[in-house]
This record gives structure tokens, sequence and C-alpha cells, in this order.
């Protein structure tokens, strides 16, 4: 049988993704072994118990000058600008978008807008955000928003501008307003994308975090991650860096269980 018809079941399917990241934590083990056989104060790649003790430290005991639990609190703090920023820019990709992608004036008025801004690093503007906003939490989600929410606008508009004319006009027949057509039959219709749109900004999402927690922070993993560097602490920098990439793709598989669950139509599952 061709490769291009043999289908993978659910339990291979785990082993299958599994595999390469064994492979990964295999490779890592055996040089960083043989790094340490050759010089055992090496840094650069640490081994698991190394990594597992400094780990300890933050997870478990408190911080002294804070009080704080510094895992815990930089993952906190990082979750609430994260969820922040990836709501209002999902708010507005809704919003913005159903308004783009049904309505011909304001798709030809503010398009233009949405475009210019999607195409500037975001990066670039993080000096302005500070300079505007100050180093404080608004800052930071103003990044996320600016990073993420034009792309979204733009998925979302064309989406919704997409869809058949023919549902408009019906709709129109039957007596709907420019308000009826977007809410009954965009809205449904644009909702599940809007969630695979939201699946596609977390990665970018996570870099501007990130990128904004390390140049003006004082708690964060971004901030963690950039603050320990200067002392080369590869044994929490690695952690760190698996944490946050265990987040994402919890955060990812959440998206994919919600949008399965209540929208299985656009999936072609049967109810």
């Amino acid at each position: 049988m061709r490769w291009v018809n043999r289908h993978v079941r659910g339990s291979d399917r785990i082993l299958l993704g599994a595999l390469p990241i064994a492979v990964l934590a295999i490779i890592y083990l055996v040089v960083a072994a043989d790094r340490h056989a050759a010089n055992p104060a090496d840094k650069i790649l640490p081994l698991p118990g190394t990594m597992a003790h400094s780990m300890a430290a933050l997870i478990f005991q408190p911080d002294v000058m804070s009080g704080q639990l510094v895992f815990w609190a930089d993952t906190l703090a990082s979750l609430e600008r994260l969820g922040a920023g990836l709501g209002i820019a999902t708010l507005m990709a809704l919003v913005v978008g159903l308004a783009l992608g049904v309505l011909p004036p304001i798709r030809a008025t503010f398009s233009p807008l949405v475009t210019g801004i999607a195409v500037i690093p975001p990066i670039a503007l993080l000096p302005i955000l500070f300079i505007a906003l100050g180093l404080g939490q608004t800052s930071k989600i103003a990044l996320i928003v600016i990073g993420i929410a034009p792309v979204m606008i733009r998925d979302i508009s064309a989406h919704v501008g997409a869809l058949p004319r023919e549902q408009i006009i019906k709709a129109q027949t039957l007596g709907a307003s420019s308000w009826q057509v977007m809410i009954r039959v965009a809205l449904p219709q644009a909702m599940p994308r809007l969630l695979h749109a939201m699946r596609l900004s977390l990665g970018p999402a996570w870099v501007f975090l990130i990128s904004a927690e390390a140049i003006a922070s004082d708690v964060g993993l971004g901030y963690r991650i950039f603050l320990v560097r200067r002392y080369l602490s590869m044994d929490v920098i690695l952690p760190y860096v698996a944490w946050i990439a265990l987040l994402a793709i919890a955060m990812d598989t959440l998206l994919v269980f919600l949008s399965r669950r209540l929208f299985p139509w656009a999936h072609g599952e049967s109810h």
C-alpha cells in the first residue's frame, strides 16, 4: 500500500508522534553525558539531575526577597498577559473581521489600514509602546494584540468574504438586514475559523510576550530566562523553555477540543 493511502490509528499516532521527541531526548542525554565526562563543570548541556535540582528550588522554595514561589509566579504572570492579549485580539478579530467580510464599504475603508498594520514588525513598535504606555502590563498586552490581531482580522475577513454569495442573497430574500446577515449567516460559520486563527496565533503571541518580558519586567517566564542567561544557567533556561512548549501544546489541544466539540460540522463529523 502506498504511504499516501495509509491511515494512522489514534494509538499509533501517539506512538509515532512521541518517537522523534524520544530520539531527540536520547541524543541530548548522550551528548550531555559525553560533555560532562570531558568537563564535569560544563554548564551548556546540563544533566537531568542538575536541572531537577535547580527547578526544585524555584518550584518549592519561596524566594527570600518576595516570599513567592518563583516558578509559579512567573507562570501566572505570563499566562495573565498572554490570556489578556489573546482575548482582546480574538474579540477584535471577530468584530472587525465580520464587518470587513460582510460589509463592502467597511472593507474598502479599513482593509488597507489593517493590512498596513499587519505588515509592520511588532517588535519594532516595542520602544514606542514602552514610551507611550509605560513599562507595566499594558504595553506587554498591547504588543501581543498589535502582533496578532491584524493577522487574525485578515484571516476572518477573508473567510467570511469567501462565503457563497447565494447564502447572503437567500437571507436578504427572506428579509434579513445587514446586521442579521452578519449575525445569523456569517457569525456561525466564522466561529470555527476563529478558533483556528487563535491556534495559529499562539506561537507569535508567545514570541511577543517573551520579547516584552525580556526587555522590561520583574516577573514572568521570559523575564526569568533572560535574567539567568547572564550566569549561563542552562539548568533553568532549558526547563523553562520546555515548560513554555508544554503550555503552548496544552492551549493548542484545548482549542482543538473546543472546536471539535462545539463545531463538529466544521470537521466533517456527524452529530
